[in-house]
């Protein structure tokens, strides 16, 4: 076959394929290649033919064939492309993708517009491939082309704008080139804005503030960025509002930091951040209340912010709101997530000081808890604070060896640690050992004097100390008034100060004030409200006493506050109130229905009130809870007796007597009874028989 052969074979192909008639193209094709095997042409006939006739391998392989003659000439690239395109299999995008690459380098100097089209194609494949990075490189070199050709500033502004798009996905598990690319395509976009100051100009920058926000080392760049949103948008908060968090999150409340926040809250009073950063100030200051109203307010709507949340704990912590304070770390740990970075400083405060709080609680439970949280602090062993915690942990669970042990290694290790020293005065003391106890308490004090617990418990080991200082309670009273000045939010050391001015020093009025101060601090000091409330009826103060009751049975829910509601049953008793009595009784026994005196009070609220029936049910089941209550099983036989039921009545006394021969009110019942039974026979003249 001549050249001129092969030539006119090549057009019947082209015209076959332009008719649609492909296995006569292939015809054509076959006849040039038995003549020339290597020719490019016939090769990417085929690959198109075939192509058509849904022979993709065939194809495929015609297509590289030709490549293979002609790896720089474009028709076997664009045909391997449109079959690639067209393929359903998954395993081709790879394939695929180099052929655009290739394309890009054939077009390049050629067709700037399919080279941009190949370009659009490349990325939407990466996109789909969720190939971040590479789409980012590709998309870049397209707006460089544009540049390279003198594009309008509008038009670039879109391109920058859609490689945001593109990559808006990509932020949270990114590379950090990705991560500098997407910023890059944000401070072009926000700087080839046409009309700025605008809404969407505006939108744009909230856009790259919040995105900025994500990356915790990039906080150069996000300031930068809000105190320029902030030049152009003054009246916004949004920047202001970021900015403030992020100060907030790196934990580092500089001068600069406070004036953000007094800004925007002079800005905006009510907004989230604001609050939050005014709280942070309150803890600053140490006005611990107002931090805790403050953050909770704030986080109520903004509540993914772990710092705060840290914030609130610490707060709580300050004013001895254990459980609310756990429930704080809580939330910030949850927020966090799964730190790194600067996040990791974040969970490791959060996680010890939810373990601080937890010790404080003081149980079993609580304590295993602590233990658990003291785990997961990275590099826990090499803190020895964090070492002393879980001494504390271990003693709260009962495990004194492992306490003891950590204790020893603590005084070896860190001699000059405060922590170290009171784990061991805690030790001691729970041993009983005081002396011990009191020099170990004396050096904790010693290193860090501000500490209000080490002056209230060497107070308590003077105050259980020795027969001397049982006596003399002036060196217990020292260390409790100390205590009470370093930390006014301490109710347990109140309660203390209550005991000595109560029960030493005779003074009812300043005791009174003591208890009802540690029952204001902690309202589940169930021994401080009690004592508050009898030393105010004793001193006759009964408007104080019901205040208190009313209180906490105004709040109490069912099954709880027992002591409140058996106090204020027994006034309404004493003071000729029946129903109200009885219905305060009822209520302490939801909350404790084996207290057998309480019962014995329900039975004689009843029997004040009248109903008979329902009080010997009472009085009898607290003789049941409590055989020994001799008062209740005379009080039950003598309604009986009230009823008519003599020879009942008889029986009950006379199990009383046995028990205690001169009871004089069981001798009265008994004689009273028999009076009634003889009264009862002359009445039915029994005499006469």
């Amino acid at each position: 076959m001549s050249n001129k052969e092969v030539k006119a074979a090549l057009k019947s192909a082209r015209d076959a394929i332009r008719n649609k008639e492909y296995k006569e193209a292939l015809k054509h094709c076959k006849a040039v290649l038995k003549q020339d095997k290597n020719n490019y042409n016939a090769w990417v006939f085929i690959g198109l033919a075939a192509a058509e006739l849904e022979q993709p391998d065939q194809a495929k392989g015609a297509y590289k064939k030709a490549i293979e003659l002609e790896p720089n000439q474009l028709l076997a690239w664009q045909g391997l492309a449109n079959l690639y395109e067209k393929s359903s299999q998954t395993d081709v995008k790879g394939d695929l993708a180099d052929v655009y690459q290739k394309l890009l380098q054939l077009y390049e100097s050629g067709d700037k517009q399919k080279w941009c089209d190949v370009c659009n194609k490349l990325v939407e494949l990466y996109h789909q491939e969720k190939k971040y990075l590479e789409v980012a490189e590709t998309w870049q070199k397209l707006i460089q082309m544009k540049q390279e050709e003198g594009a309008e500033k509008a038009e670039l502004h879109q391109l920058w704008k859609k490689m945001i798009h593109l990559l808006k996905d990509a932020t949270e598990n990114q590379d950090n080139k990705t991560e500098q690319l997407l910023l890059t395509a944000f401070e072009h976009a926000v700087n080839s804005a046409d009309t700025v100051p605008g809404e969407d100009h505006q939108n744009l920058y909230k856009d790259f503030i919040q995105c900025l926000s994500k990356f915790p080392h990039e906080t150069a760049r996000l300031e930068k960025a809000c105190n320029d949103m902030m030049a152009l948008y003054p009246t916004m908060t949004y920047p202001l509002e970021v900015l403030c968090l992020h100060f907030v999150q790196s934990g580092t409340l500089s001068e600069e930091a406070l004036q953000c926040f007094s800004r925007l809250l002079e800005m905006d009073a009510s907004s989230c951040p604001g609050i939050i950063c005014f709280g942070i100030k309150c803890l600053q200051e140490k006005k611990y209340k107002e931090a805790v109203k403050s953050l909770t307010e704030g986080l109520q709507k903004t509540s993914q912010c772990p710092a705060a949340w840290h914030y609130l704990a610490e707060a709580q912590m300050k004013i001895h709101k254990h459980r609310d304070a756990v429930l704080s770390c809580n939330q910030a740990l949850e927020a966090l997530g799964s730190p790194e970075g600067p996040s990791l400083h974040w969970k490791n405060r959060s996680l010890q000081l939810k373990a601080e709080a937890l010790i404080k609680i003081a149980d079993a439970d609580a304590a295993e808890e602590a233990i658990k949280a003291l785990e997961q602090i990275v590099d826990a062993s090499s803190d020895p604070v964090v070492l002393a915690l879980r001494g504390q942990a271990y003693l709260n669970k009962g495990l004194m060896d492992q306490a003891s042990k950590i204790s020893q290694e603590l005084l070896l290790s860190h001699p000059d640690l405060a922590e170290s020293h009171a784990l061991e005065g805690f030790i001691h003391y729970s041993q009983k050992n005081y002396e011990q106890a009191e020099r170990s308490f004396l050096s904790a004090i010693e290193r860090k004097a501000e500490t209000a617990e080490y002056h209230q418990y060497l107070g308590l080991t003077y105050w259980f100390m020795s027969d001397e200082t049982k006596k003399d309670k002036g060196k217990a009273l020292a260390q409790f008034l100390k205590a009470a000045k370093l930390d006014s939010y301490l109710g347990s050391v109140f309660r203390c100060l209550g005991n000595y001015y109560r029960d030493i020093a005779g003074d009812k009025s300043r005791a009174r004030g003591c208890y009802k101060k540690a029952f204001e601090l902690d309202r589940t000091d169930e021994e401080s409200g009690t004592a508050a409330v009898d030393l105010s009826m004793e001193l006759g103060d009964m408007d104080t006493a019901l205040s208190i009751l009313n209180e906490v049975t105004e709040k109490a829910s069912t099954g709880t506050a027992k002591w409140a509601w058996l106090h204020r049953g027994l006034y309404y008793l004493r003071t000729g109130q029946p129903s109200q009595a009885v219905a305060d009784l009822q209520a302490a026994l939801r909350a404790d229905p084996k207290d057998s005196n309480c019962w014995e009070s329900l039975g004689e609220a009843y029997l004040s009130r009248g109903s008979y029936s329902t009080a010997l049910k009472s009085f009898r089941k607290a003789s049941e809870l409590n055989p020994g209550l001799v008062y209740s099983i005379y009080r039950a036989a003598a309604v009986e007796q009230i009823l008519g039921k003599y020879e009942n009545a008889i029986a009950t006394y006379q199990q009383i007597l046995k028990e205690t021969e001169d009871y004089v009110p069981a001798l009265k019942g008994l004689g009273e009874c028999y009076l009634m039974l003889a009264r009862s026979a002359l009445d039915n003249y029994l005499d006469r028989k």
